[in-house]
């Protein structure tokens, strides 16, 4: 006898009974809109509040259908592709503010609530909430992939200023089979491990930030220098000073013509052989002073020698905007392009990007470098050289070759490439001596493994 299997309408139809028909589609257009890394899923789940999420993972767990949560969509190429999509849960109707306290400089806002939105609420009442990210961004999503940007030198990164959140998890209470919601976690313990969990052990309902008083003016020195040697001794240097800059991005000389209104360039017209230096591109160093005119004045004196623009008002805004935008702004010039998400030791800055310069031409790409400088955190992109698509192998030496000549404190992600060439090497990297741990946090939280499966390091 053949066994038989679920359809997708039999699937749909229960949820609908579960959930209500308008939190339910399966319509090509939707299935289309949501799909992960190019894969369809069979089914888009839109619930109303936490409690429907619970619902939903419950019933997922009990037909063992893999979940995958999804906010705005601006990170669903992150991780390895699916075989199969599953259920979206999406939490495009879980986007309210459920509390805003601007004496108290507090706010509490559901998963779905737009980055872009929010930030402009606060502004209204001259705050901040320094969570920068790509157009489309959710709260629930940034949290999930711990997203930063460049104001994570001044302010810290989301675990210094998410003061609680309240998730569903992929496992049941008393026995029920999954969809517990855990409400308003505080403190280190399960809030810290769902910030960069990339939905693996449980889907973020909602959240609770700390908020800082907006600065009343800003000042962007973009500053110039003949080497990246160069770049990081005033980076040194800057960070021994007084000036306690709020950004300090470096920008390479191949990452610049990204922030010009004009088109960049064929990368062929960086081939190794005919040398960089005829482009005469600087290495260059953003950086975002805060403060009253007085303290400005003085910042702008310190680092006059270095300095070749200044920015304020609009037009400081959209050179940050274009910043955050960067990873954005070379996929949609280059398709093939390969993205890294580059964490090291401060001190190691300046060795690590020599060595994804030097990785890279040795497999006919240009590295191209923006980043946190005072941080260690860069986005390096690798841009093929050659007119017709790299190979798979090409890909996965590249990344070999930069992962081998990092330290062991160090850690290279592939947050982008062709998904045809990801199946042929690790995006994650080196495996974390942690990884035991890490496996028994996800078996506590998603025993069957229904949440993102497959698509992580522990997933």
């Amino acid at each position: 006898m053949s066994q038989t299997t679920t359809t997708r309408p039999d699937i749909a139809s229960r949820f609908e009974r579960l959930l209500g028909s308008q939190t339910v589609a399966s319509d090509s257009p939707t299935l289309e809109r949501y799909a992960v890394d190019g894969v369809f899923p069979n089914l888009v789940l839109m619930p109303e509040n936490a409690e429907q999420i619970a619902a939903a993972l419950r019933m997922a767990n009990e037909g063992d259908q893999p979940i995958v949560p999804f906010g705005g969509g601006t990170r669903q190429h992150l991780g390895r592709t699916p075989e199969n999509a599953g259920i979206v849960l999406s939490t495009e109707r879980i986007k309210k503010i459920e509390a805003y306290d601007p004496g108290d400089l507090t706010i509490s806002v559901q998963a779905g609530a737009s980055v872009v939105q929010l930030r402009n609420l606060c502004s209204d009442y001259h705050q901040l909430l320094p969570i920068e990210a790509p157009a489309g961004s959710t709260v629930g999503g940034s949290l999930a992939a711990a997203a930063s940007g460049p104001l994570r030198g001044g302010f810290g990164g989301l675990r210094d200023f998410c003061i609680g959140i309240s998730f569903v998890s992929g496992d049941g209470a008393s026995g029920r089979g999954g969809g517990r919601v855990v409400k308003n976690v505080a403190g280190y313990d399960l809030m810290k491990l769902m910030i960069g969990s990339f939905g693996t052990l449980g889907i973020i309902s909602s959240a609770n930030f700390k908020l800082f008083p907006s600065p009343r003016q800003t000042l962007t020195c973009l500053c110039q220098f003949e080497s990246l040697a160069q770049a990081f001794r005033f980076r040194d240097w800057l960070l021994n000073s007084p000036l306690l800059p709020i950004s300090a991005e470096i920008i390479s000389p191949e990452a610049a013509e990204y922030f010009d209104d004009a088109e960049p360039r064929n990368p062929d017209e960086w081939a190794p052989e005919r040398g960089i230096e005829r482009l005469q591109r600087p290495w260059q160093m953003a950086v975002r002073f805060s403060g009253s005119d007085r303290a400005l004045t003085r910042c702008r004196r310190e680092v006059s020698s270095w300095t070749a623009r200044e920015m304020m008002g609009p037009t400081e805004v959209a050179f940050w905007n274009l910043l955050v935008e960067f990873e954005t702004r070379v996929i949609n010039r280059h398709r093939n392009a390969m993205i890294f998400h580059l964490e090291v030791p401060i001190a190691e800055s300046a060795d690590a990007l020599e060595w994804a310069r030097t990785a890279a031409g040795e497999y006919n790409f240009v590295s191209a470098v923006v980043g946190r400088a005072s941080v260690g955190s860069f986005v390096v992109a690798f841009l093929p050289l050659a007119i017709d698509p790299p190979s798979v192998m090409q890909f996965a030496g590249a990344a070999s070759d930069l992962r081998s000549r990092l330290s062991r404190d160090c850690s290279a992600v592939v947050v982008r490439c062709p998904r045809e060439a990801k199946q042929h090497f690790d995006i994650w990297g080196s495996t974390p001596t942690d990884t035991q741990l890490m496996q028994k946090i996800k078996r506590a939280l998603d025993p069957k493994g229904i949440l993102n499966r497959g698509r992580f390091l522990i997933g």
